[in-house]
């Protein structure tokens, strides 16, 4: 597999982890609140410790279980036809569920003071346990750590590759603390703006990013069926 095909594979499932509602939701809630470095930069670090966890992992099963992952094999194209279908139905029910609500703030933004009430580290917990049992998230797990297995990397080159897909898992946190680390006042309205924005579109994107992976994903999983 050329380094441009895995970067870009590894971008695309960042991408679709990254565009969390509820996650940046959260962090906006805890930049706009009181120590908003302090806790916004420990809420940033557990996100990236647990996708970082979560690669390594199924890595290491995916090593200790010398599972093939190869296009055309039994078990890359279960995974892209499962993670496709899984997709498809998230994606489906994103817009759905928004179209009912009309102009109403989506149900999942109700809970967010709730949870920013919580001491730090319940609060933290809870933000990487919904991160862990998020099922399209795992589907995308999955997806990376086959791609990466496919590729026939070193252990080494795992772990760099590891490291950049946090980052792109991570982004969507990254720049808006990083931009609170370099002037939190300047960016308070931008900060608000935000907040109004995904509360009102968070659905939407979630949605049609899940469409377009799980078609993604399909063409995939079709490609292998064929293959084998």
């Amino acid at each position: 597999m050329l380094n441009g095909t895995l970067w870009a594979e590894l971008l695309a499932y960042g991408s679709g982890i990254a565009i969390s509602p509820i996650h940046i939701g959260l962090l906006f809630l805890l930049l706009l609140g009181p120590k908003p470095v302090q806790r916004g930069g420990l809420f940033v670090i557990s996100w990236m410790a647990t996708v970082s966890l979560m690669v390594v992992l199924m890595l290491t099963v995916g090593h200790g279980l010398l599972l093939t992952m190869e296009k055309g094999t039994s078990h890359r194209t279960g995974l892209d036809l499962l993670a496709a279908g899984g997709l498809l139905a998230l994606g489906l029910k994103e817009l759905l569920d928004r179209r009912e609500e009309g102009d109403e703030a989506p149900a999942w933004t109700h809970s967010l003071d709730r949870f920013c009430a919580m001491p730090l580290p319940l609060l933290l917990g809870a933000s990487c346990a919904l991160e862990v049992i998020s099922p399209d998230d795992l589907f995308l797990f999955a997806k990376t750590a086959s791609t990466l297995l496919a590729a026939g990397l070193s252990r080494v080159q795992e772990v760099l590759y590891t490291a950049a897909f946090t980052l792109a898992c991570s982004a969507a946190l990254l720049l808006p603390f990083l931009a609170v680390l370099l002037g939190r006042d300047q960016v308070l309205p931008l900060l608000e703006r935000g907040k109004s924005l995904l509360f009102a579109k968070g659905d939407l994107l979630v949605g049609a990013l899940s469409l377009v992976l799980a078609g993604y994903l399909g063409w995939q999983g079709i490609e292998g069926l064929q293959l084998s």
